[in-house]
């Protein structure tokens, strides 16, 4: 609903901090329960959860040889998923109106035990049943063609495709994910921190589950065979986004096992993918970062700046120098080694690009670090300008 506020959109958000500070201003710090102040700090943990996974997502595809599909991501993609936030934001105003509507909350513990164990058993059995059936009626053509074609549209996935969805559907899954937690308020056994670590667990295995590379090791499953029915793996997920008939299960595939909606080269793709291919470039491009902020440029960091020239920065940029100037000493104690951070497939021509962790300053005021990157592009063009000439003839 609010597509047209582009980045103004939290102010949707203004409500839960002038009911904060009023309430600060009349009855001071001590009338803020915990429920309240745990609000706003939640959705910030997981817009940095998600980034973090972004991050990490994008820098494993362009290096790991445990891709799964070996395909590359469509600029309309990046662009359909860049409003990947939303749904956090709607959440936030859906907890803060359930804040308002249930004074029970208001009197929450910290944690309880018998709640966390009701609400992952609510989980396991409620929210996953329903689920599964809810995605397959998703798949009906009717349902599919209107709704869930808009999140398919991503065959190679990332962590934030997972919550690329039409409104309508956030709307149930929302509810889906409230079973629990109005369970327990209701039994009376809620606790905030079960509220916190719950959606926690949906962001993790959300985000798992739509890397387009395999990180679930095979020594958790020979530990605890039981474990392939409780927890998905990404190429688990991935086969639902290239078969689109089987893997409908959310995050445990136990229910693809009963109905036998499991695909069948599930366990064979999960073997290939951990087991991985190794890949050599014909053409790499080699490069480093200008200044402090440079670092945000690369396609690992943020979409909305990535997408940006350098020289136009965003008026928040300079909330970004604490991180920058980690970055910088973080580049110092990496080393001088180039890393991958992007792979591209031209035709029959595969590229990547390796940025040294240096910056100009670095460069240009150390002849040694100079030398040694020439030294490196210098190798770099001997080695593969055989390989650029074959693939041109």
């Amino acid at each position: 609903p609010w597509q047209r506020m582009g980045n103004f959109k939290y102010l949707v958000m203004a409500p839960v901090v002038v009911h904060g500070a009023y309430r600060v201003m009349n009855k001071g710090w001590g009338d803020i329960d915990l429920a309240y102040s745990l609000i706003l700090p939640s959705l910030a943990l997981r817009m940095i959860h998600n980034q973090i996974w972004i991050s990490l997502s994008r820098y494993q595809t362009a290096r790991s040889k445990h891709r799964i599909v070996d395909r590359d991501i469509e600029f309309e993609q990046v662009d359909r998923e860049r409003g990947w936030d939303d749904q956090i934001v709607f959440n936030g105003l859906l907890f803060y109106v359930g804040y308002l509507a249930m004074p029970s909350v208001r009197r929450f513990p910290l944690w309880r035990t018998d709640g966390a164990v009701a609400t992952a058993l609510l989980h396991a059995g409620p929210v996953e049943f329903l689920y599964y059936w809810f995605h397959r009626a998703l798949h009906h053509h009717f349902l599919y063609s209107r709704y869930h074609s808009h999140h398919h549209a991503s065959i190679v996935t990332e962590p934030i495709t997972s919550v690329i969805h039409p409104f309508g559907e956030h709307i149930v899954y929302f509810t889906l994910f409230a079973i629990p937690m109005l369970s327990t308020v209701y039994m009376g056994n809620g606790s905030a921190l079960v509220f916190v670590l719950y959606i926690v667990y949906i962001d993790f295995m959300n985000n798992m589950g739509h890397c387009n590379f395999e990180l679930v090791p095979k020594w958790m499953f020979q530990v605890f065979p039981p474990l392939k029915y409780l927890m998905y793996t990404p190429s688990f997920h991935s086969l639902h986004h290239t078969q689109f008939r089987t893997n409908y299960s959310l995050f445990m595939p136990f229910y693809d096992y009963i109905y036998s909606t499991m695909d069948k080269a599930s366990d064979e793709l999960y073997e290939s993918s951990l087991k991985g291919t190794e890949e050599t470039p014909d053409l790499v491009h080699l490069t480093h970062m200008t200044n402090l902020q440079s670092a945000y440029h690369l396609r690992v960091g943020f979409a909305s700046i990535a997408s940006k020239p350098s020289d136009n920065s965003e008026w928040y940029m300079w909330t970004l120098w604490p991180l920058a100037w980690l970055s910088m000493v973080v580049a110092w104690i990496y080393g001088s080694s180039a890393f991958v951070v992007e792979r591209i497939k031209l035709k029959k021509m595969k590229m990547q690009t390796w940025v040294v962790p240096r910056y100009n300053f670095q460069v240009t005021n150390s002849p040694g670090h100079l030398c040694v990157y020439l030294m490196v592009a210098s190798c770099l063009t001997i080695f593969f300008l055989p390989a650029v000439w074959s693939n041109m003839g």
